[in-house]
């Protein structure tokens, strides 16, 4: 039996037909980042044959060690896109400041969040890291864009998505109708739908966090994840750990199959006093994700979505996942932090 092929761009296209209003540039800038990410993932696949593996030698804005996989995916999405005529301003979690689009070149009506490898210490040891990106809708004033159009709540989204590249590459986005995952088949060089409209189960059984940070955790951080450990059939504990360090490849295996990843605030390490992940550039889009498939993405006691950026590279506290793992943890936090 020969099944439906849906590639992602026929996707959006059935999306944008529930649009009357639609003009077709919101699917091109989708189809531009696929194209994108079927680069960075073939560069991915290879990368240990034509030693592109290892470090460049020097440190991006974050103070962190730029993998030369990083510098190449940050140059595919920024040349693919800032000329694209879909975007009026483009932010990578690589550079210190945004990137306007070149004059002489059309200005888009979408401001482009990107974290172009997501997890890329972990490139030489051959695990699954991602694209993470989010699209907001232009609202400056004028013609170009400008910080304005990047620091707006995650509520306003127009779409986020992820792309990760393991055992297979996948698509995964959402425009706030749904959760939609895709996989690459190399073959034919088409991300296919594979699952239509992702829900994350309610409850799941895994939690996901870096147990080597434990003595630098509230009080209320502590008493959840012991409480998780305990044994208690009837309520299903203790839960499983499952802790990959792949921000994207731990929040997938939670998207579908349930649980809570966690990077709280380190309230006694100077180094992290405000969280460690990208609010812009891994949290915003994630908990869009979350969100849309009936999870949930908190702070510690604030929902991700209603945060407003102050600056491009705010770090924040995560905590995501299935919704009953993320509002017992809220609830703890309550009980023993405030």
């Amino acid at each position: 039996m020969v099944h439906r092929l849906v590639t992602v761009e026929r996707h959006l296209m059935d999306q944008e037909r529930l649009f009357p209003e639609a003009t077709g540039e919101f699917s091109s800038l989708m189809s531009d980042i696929a194209i994108a990410g079927k680069v960075v993932s073939r560069e991915v696949n290879k990368a240990g044959l034509v030693e592109i593996l290892g470090l460049t030698g020097y440190e991006n804005v974050q103070g962190e060690s730029v993998q030369k996989l990083d510098e190449y995916a940050d140059q595919v999405f920024v040349q693919s896109l800032i000329r694209s005529g879909h975007i009026c301003i483009m932010a990578t979690e690589e550079r210190e400041y945004a990137v306007h689009v070149p004059e002489g070149f059309k200005i888009g009506k979408y401001a482009l969040t990107v974290d172009p490898l997501d997890g890329s210490s972990n490139i030489d040891a051959n695990v699954s890291i991602g694209t993470i990106f989010g699209i907001h809708r232009k609202i400056s004033p004028g013609i170009d864009g400008s910080e304005e159009d990047y620091l707006q709540p995650g509520w306003k989204l127009a779409a986020a998505g992820y792309i990760i590249y393991g055992s297979s590459t996948m698509m995964v986005y959402t425009t706030g109708n749904g959760v939609h995952a895709f996989t690459l088949d190399p073959s034919i060089g088409e991300f296919l739908l594979c699952n239509e409209d992702v829900k994350m189960p309610v409850k799941g059984r895994i939690y996901s966090c870096n147990e080597g940070n434990y003595r630098f955790w509230s009080e209320g951080t502590k008493k959840y994840i012991d409480y998780l450990k305990e044994m208690d059939p009837a309520s299903d504990r203790p839960y499983t750990a499952r802790y990959i360090g792949s921000l994207v490849a731990d929040f997938h295996r939670n998207l579908l199959f349930g649980g809570i990843f966690l990077y709280p605030v380190d309230k006694k390490n100077p180094r992290k006093p405000r969280g460690k992940l990208r609010l812009l550039y891994e949290a915003q889009p994630l908990a869009m994700i979350a969100v849309e498939a009936g999870g949930a993405a908190i702070d510690g006691l604030v929902d991700i979505l209603d945060i407003v950026p102050e600056e491009l590279h705010q770090r924040v506290p995560l905590i995501i996942g299935s919704k009953y793992d993320v509002e017992l943890y809220r609830s703890f936090i309550k009980k023993y932090d405030t």
